[in-house]
Parts: C-alpha cells; sequence; structure tokens
C-alpha cells in the first residue's frame, strides 16, 4: 500500500510542523484538541433527504433522528417508543401502550394521534413500500385514547414487530414536518423524537447533529457529531491521520471507507480502535434472471459463475479474513435458515463443464464462449464508494475470464444501482442480506417485490409456486409449517443460483481510542451513538 504508506509519512511531516509551531503554553489548540470531545466522521455520500417515509436518506442519519414503536435486540424485540403491547388471540390486532412524556425535536408531543398520522401517511404511498409485506397487511390504524394505539391487520402476520422496529419506513416525524398532512411528496422539516437532531446539512459536504437534551432516554454524552463526506480510501485514511475527522464505520448499503490493511495501520499508530460486530449479513450477487436476452437467464450460467468464483481467497486477499465466506444466502445462525443445501465449491472445471454441456462454447482457447451467436457477456454493477466492491469485482472479472466469461464492470452511485434493482435493467450487482435480526423475513418478503429482488426470482420455472410459499410462510401461525416452507423457499432460490452468496459481512468501526461503550444494533444501517461517551481524564 504504497500511496498508505506516503501518507503516513506526510502525517508524521504535518505533525512535526504542528508542534513546532505550538511550543508556547498559550497557542491555540489543535484541531484534534478541539475535537476531542465530539466525533467528527467520514462518511463516503451525502446524507440526502432525511425523510424516512422514503428511501434516499441515509439509513445511520435517519436512525439517529427517528425511532419505532418496538427495538429489535439480540434478545428480541424489546419497547421503545411503545412501553408494552398486546396481540389479539386471532392474530390481527396489535395494541400499543406508548410511552408518556415524549415529544418530537420541534416540541409537538408524541401521542396516538401521530402514530395515526404516521402510520397513515406511509400506507398513503403503499406502492413505494411494497418491499416491506407489513404495508400490505395494514387495515386500520386507531386512537384508543391518547396513548394507546391499535393496529389492525387484515390477517395474522408473524413478522409484525419485527417490520415496525425498522430503521425506515415505521418511525415517526412530527405531524408539524407534514406537507399538506402527508409526508409522500416531502417534508418541510426533520423533528424526530430520536436522540440527536440535525442542525446543519452542506449538501455533498456535511452534515451535523447535536444531542437533543430532552431526549426520554436521557440526554446523550456526545454533544455533537459531523458526518463530512470524503471520498473513500486514502482520502478519508489521510483525514484520520491529521486528525480532521476521527470516527469511520462500514456504513449504510454496504459502502466501505477503509480497506483493512489502512484500519490496521490506524490501530497501529495507538490513537485510535478497531471495533468489530459479529457477522451481521451476507454479501452476495443478485442475477436477473427474468432477463431473456442475457445470458443470466440461463440457470447453467448462473450455477457456471457460483463456482468459478473462490470465496476463501476474496475473503483472505480482500478482508484478510474479517469476512468469512458465505456458502448459502443465509449463514446457518439466521432463524429457520439451519437447511441443508447443495455444496458449490470454488470448482472452475465444474463451470466449464456446466458451460458446455448448455451449449456455450469457446471458439478458441481463451476466447469468450457463444452460444447460438450470443456472446456469453454480461454487465456487472458495483457501489462506486465501495473500494471493497470494486476489488471484488476485478477479481471476479479476472477470475470469469479464466472459463470463458466477459464480465464488463460499471461502477455506480448506491441510489442508482437501487434504481437498477427495481426497474430490472441490469445483469448482476452486488447486494446483501437485510441483517442477522430481521432475517430471514425480510430479505424473503423482498424476493416479490419490484423495488428489491423480483426480477432476480421471478425468471425462474418455479416463480409461481416459490411466491405462493411466500406468502404462506408470513401468515403462517404453526411453527414446523413455518420451518417446513422455509426449507422449500431457501431451497427453489439456491437451486436456480439467483443469489450468488460471497461473504458474511459485519460492521467495522475505526473510533478514537479513548471511546468508550462502542457497541451495535441488530441492523449494519445505523449505530447506537446515544451509548457512546469519552473517557474522562
Amino acid at each position: 500500500m504504497k500511496k498508505a504508506q506516503a501518507g503516513w509519512l506526510w502525517g508524521a511531516i504535518v505533525s512535526l510542523l504542528v508542534l513546532a509551531g505550538c511550543g508556547n503554553e498559550n497557542a491555540a489548540p489543535s484541531e484534534p484538541e478541539k475535537q476531542a470531545r465530539e466525533l467528527v466522521m467520514a462518511v463516503s455520500k451525502d446524507i440526502k433527504d432525511m425523510n424516512p417515509h422514503l428511501y434516499t436518506g441515509s439509513m445511520f442519519a435517519q436512525g439517529m433522528l427517528y425511532e419505532s414503536l418496538v427495538e429489535n435486540t439480540e434478545e428480541g424485540i424489546k419497547p421503545l417508543l411503545a412501553e408494552s403491547w398486546e396481540i389479539s388471540g386471532d392474530g390481527k390486532v396489535y395494541t400499543f401502550h406508548l410511552r408518556k412524556n415524549v415529544t418530537f425535536h420541534d416540541g409537538a408531543p408524541f401521542n396516538a394521534d401521530a402514530v395515526k398520522k404516521n402510520i397513515e401517511a406511509v400506507q398513503h404511498n403503499a406502492a413505494k413500500h411494497s418491499w416491506i409485506k407489513l404495508s400490505t397487511k395494514i387495515a386500520s390504524c386507531n386512537v384508543v385514547d391518547e396513548h394507546t394505539v391499535e393496529l389492525v391487520l387484515t390477517e395474522p402476520y408473524y413478522p409484525t414487530l419485527v417490520e415496525l422496529s425498522m430503521t425506515r419506513p415505521y418511525v415517526f416525524v412530527s405531524p408539524k414536518n407534514f406537507i399538506e398532512g402527508e409526508t409522500k411528496d416531502g417534508l418541510n422539516g426533520y423533528s424526530g423524537t430520536g436522540p440527536y437532531r440535525l442542525v446543519e446539512h452542506k449538501a455533498e459536504q456535511s452534515a451535523v447533529f447535536e444531542a437533543n437534551e430532552q431526549y426520554w432516554g436521557g440526554a446523550p454524552a456526545i454533544k455533537k457529531i459531523t458526518a463530512k463526506v470524503l471520498p473513500a480510501g486514502e482520502t478519508t485514511y489521510l483525514a484520520l491521520q491529521k486528525g480532521e475527522v476521527n470516527f469511520a464505520f462500514t456504513d449504510d448499503r454496504g459502502a466501505n471507507n477503509l480497506d483493512v490493511e489502512a484500519m490496521n495501520q490506524l490501530e497501529q499508530s495507538g490513537k485510535y480502535q478497531i471495533v468489530r460486530s459479529q457477522p451481521m449479513n451476507t454479501n452476495f450477487l443478485a442475477a436477473n434472471s427474468s432477463k431473456k436476452e442475457s445470458p443470466v437467464h440461463d440457470r447453467a450460467v448462473r450455477e457456471a459463475l457460483w463456482y468459478a468464483m473462490d470465496r476463501e481467497l476474496i475473503s483472505k486477499q480482500i478482508f484478510a479474513g474479517t469476512e468469512p465466506p458465505a456458502d448459502t444466502l443465509f449463514s446457518s445462525n439466521v432463524n429457520y435458515a439451519n437447511v441443508e443445501l447443495k455444496q458449490r465449491e470454488y470448482a472452475p472445471e465444474k463451470a466449464k463443464q456446466l458451460l458446455e454441456e448448455a451449449g456455450w462454447l469457446a471458439e478458441q482457447a481463451g476466447g469468450v464462449r457463444k452460444k447460438n451467436g450470443a456472446v456469453l457477456a454480461m454487465k456487472l454493477y458495483y457501489d462506486v464508494n465501495s473500494s471493497a466492491q470494486k476489488m471484488e469485482a476485478e477479481w471476479m472479472q479476472d477470475q470469469l475470464k479464466g472459463i470463458g466469461i466477459q464480465l464488463d464492470l460499471i461502477g455506480e452511485e448506491s441510489s442508482s444501482i437501487a434504481s437498477r434493482r427495481s426497474s430490472g435493467d441490469y445483469d448482476l450487482l452486488f447486494n446483501q442480506t437485510w441483517g442477522l435480526a430481521y432475517d430471514p423475513q425480510s430479505t424473503i418478503a423482498a424476493f416479490t417485490s419490484k423495488s428489491s429482488y423480483y426480477y432476480t426470482t421471478s425468471g425462474i420455472a418455479q416463480a409461481d409456486e416459490l411466491y405462493k410459499k411466500i406468502n404462506d410462510v408470513m401468515v403462517s401461525t404453526e411453527e414446523q409449517a413455518r420451518k417446513s416452507l422455509y426449507r422449500d423457499i431457501l431451497n427453489i432460490v439456491h437451486e436456480e443460483a439467483v443469489f450468488i452468496p460471497l461473504t458474511n459481512g459485519s460492521v467495522t468501526i475505526v473510533a478514537p481510542k479513548d471511546l468508550q461503550g462502542i457497541s451495535f444494533k441488530q441492523t449494519q444501517y445505523e449505530l447506537p451513538f446515544e451509548r457512546m461517551s469519552f473517557a474522562t481524564k
């Protein structure tokens, strides 16, 4: 990493110059000293629109501002804005008893009326939320009294509480921020009930969050958090070295600011600590089975891709073993996912055999294969802000070339890739499962959604059967029936090779050495900053 080493030398020179200029006790404090009691974090992209009822905004930032009725924890669903709840015997009515004396950032009261208005605002934009099955099950939201609200479903839906706990869309904005009683066309402000308030946003530059001193859970110890938009890689590395920023983490949608070697060097400096979560999700390639004009429509091609990718090598060379190789869409510790599935280990000769049996032939040694005049070429879209995705893509391109597959790489912003996923305009793209707390139900529910993985799954022969089983499992009330349905669902998508697993991901934090209380939520998209504090000197 020659550039990084050059950065270290430059950092040392800067440090000497600072010391030389600050030789007397009356000198102004250095930039790192001024920032010592606050977090200045590097982010690879702007926070964008903070409306949590839409999907363009940064999830880590929305998680600081807004809260849901319940929280998903390692121990299961726990109270958050609802202190308690009951579920009717038929599973169709959820009665929530709300926390009292809670206010939005703008002073408006959080109460049953605010809950009703928010949930109805989400439901008024139902097409936007079709990926989350709960949005199709809500019949009404009724005010019982000031601090009691009733959510009525059209039918039983066992993941209700899990989906209510997500970062969006079922979180609460002050009704004063609604535009003409709705949120689907935007907001006039971003007042939630969360531990932090957004006080400044300079598009594509920075965002400043200040502690909510009236937060019902107690005022956060860290009073100010600034998110600075910096290019991922060496720019972020140098900024951490020089103290221009002092915090970074693997942020939402999988974009990462630093590679493993850079993080290790920062830790060795003695100024930073590296903290990693348990495995949270599975990173994978989504293959567009519905795109009939593309080779990816051919199941044999998808299987060949799976066999041709050396996931062990990707884990070791790109992630230094911090992300173990994944063999299935979900790891066995995910609920209902401990299912026996056919192993597809790295076997390039097997990949060649599959292609030849399917009629994809090489006209000359080392050339790109063809079938009926069609070239075996596909486009892979990756997040331009993720250095890891770029390296993985380049690695795959080289490996697949060896078996006669041409892989064209295209880096785009994550929002552009999300648009491709929802329109079906892709061959292959990187994505990840929802995460430990939400799976398998959330990722599997997204198989049927056009905003998520409909185009990945709809081209397979068993698509109708798959969708029926997904619908059945979500309303099932018998545990054994649920297990059986999940087993069938996982077998179908595994056999069709529409989700090609790569590695099991986790969240990695680079933080000041004296930052205490670092922990994680059951999601890779946000962090509990309100639990953090600096050690007292």
